[in-house]
């Protein structure tokens, strides 16, 4: 976690006791623009391929999970906090989740997902399947962070 997404995590809560789990990572292949949707409370959900946390070695997300989001420039934009991590097969998402991520209709969701995923497993030099088993999580948002002042 970079120093920013730090001082960030330690402003929001200041005094306060809080949460000792907690990461700092950006969205896929467009991270200012899924990050926007975030603080919109358009995206209240994400997801990602089992076999890439497994490739990488990454513990699976959990409701006891706090996330900074980063944007392009690796600056954290909101806190999120998973509410529900589930796997499902990509071939049995539910509309209700595909719409949840924000990025329009279910026949896009599917569309830009297997793009994503079919990129992402040719780098690890695996295939795509349709019943590619995916971590869903479900998210809500905690806070956004303030612009900076320009002096």
């Amino acid at each position: 976690m970079n120093e920013a997404a730090k001082a960030y995590w330690e402003s929001y809560w200041g005094d306060r006791e809080h949460p000792a789990s907690l990461s700092a990572w950006m969205f896929g292949d467009t991270p200012d623009k899924l990050a926007q949707l975030v603080i919109e409370r358009k995206k209240t959900a994400t997801c990602s391929a089992l076999i890439l946390y497994e490739l990488e070695n990454e513990p699976l997300p959990t409701t006891e999970e706090y996330s900074i989001i980063l944007n392009s420039k690796e600056e954290p934009v909101a806190i999120i906090k998973t509410i529900d991590v589930s796997l499902v097969p990509m071939n049995e998402v539910k509309e209700e989740f595909a719409l949840a991520e924000g990025e329009g209709s279910y026949e896009e969701w599917k569309e830009i997902h297997v793009r994503y995923f079919k990129q992402a497993l040719k780098k690890a030099n695996l295939s795509f399947t349709k019943d590619l088993l995916l971590v869903c999580e479900r998210f809500k948002l905690i806070d956004v962070r303030k612009p900076l002042e320009v002096i």
